[in-house]
């Protein structure tokens, strides 16, 4: 019976397909975070002089405009020769960063820029200084409209880390390469595969819906 050889060839495969699902979530949990806070120095910095916002808008663009397989490749081959050898990990992390940084670079600047104007100018008129305009006004309206785009970076960039197998690190897609190259069983491996990336993402979803619900009304639970 093909279907409970099925069952079985996945009841097989998912624990060894389970030890990479904790670096795919800690690269890009911390590649996020690395991600965020240079996707806010980058977004306040492009608001900026033309001393910072160039070099913001330069970033921007290298990192949108190239291939994540490409950036990857270029940080853990190219980089060595001037550096020296650069863990397979540390890479990832890195690009995921300098990647998701880039996007979430233009979340920040688009989200400030949405907010009414008259607001900054009614809390500088009311004696707060700039920075506390931005922090207790123009911040928090903000981040509240940053929420759905971030969430839809955050689940790009998990995605994302299925690359890294090219440089050997040992993530959900590295894991079912190796269980499918043993096994010859490619079409049960993969799919549990991509069955397990469709878990996190919709998760992740959720989450940031209730996130953005949660922020929207704060005084409910």
């Amino acid at each position: 019976m093909i279907g409970s050889e099925w069952i079985g060839t996945l009841g097989d495969a998912l624990p060894f397909l389970l030890t990479g699902l904790p670096y795919t979530i800690g690269i890009s949990v911390v590649g996020l975070i690395l991600g965020y806070g240079i996707g806010v120095v980058c977004g306040l910095a492009s608001l900026s002089t033309p001393y910072l916002r160039y070099p913001a808008l330069i970033y921007v663009e290298l990192f949108r405009g190239t291939p994540v397989l490409v950036q990857v490749l270029f940080i853990y081959y190219g980089l060595p020769t001037f550096i020296g050898p650069i863990n397979a990990l540390v890479a990832a992390v890195i690009c995921i960063g300098l990647n998701s940084g880039a996007y979430m670079s233009e979340v920040v600047r688009g989200a400030i820029i949405s907010i009414d104007s008259g607001q900054k100018e009614a809390g500088l008129a009311l004696g707060l200084t700039r920075q506390k305009v931005y922090t207790f006004v123009i911040w928090p309206q903000a981040f509240r409209r940053m929420i759905p785009p971030l969430g839809n970076q955050a689940i790009v960039s998990i995605k994302d880390t299925s690359l890294f197998s090219v440089i050997g690190v040992g993530e959900l897609l590295r894991q079912a390469q190796i269980y499918s190259n043993a096994t010859y069983q490619a079409f049960e491996v993969y799919a549990l595969a991509a069955l397990l990336y469709l878990a996190i993402t919709l998760i992740l979803s959720l989450m940031v819906r209730l996130l953005e619900r949660k922020l929207a009304f704060p005084g409910r639970g």
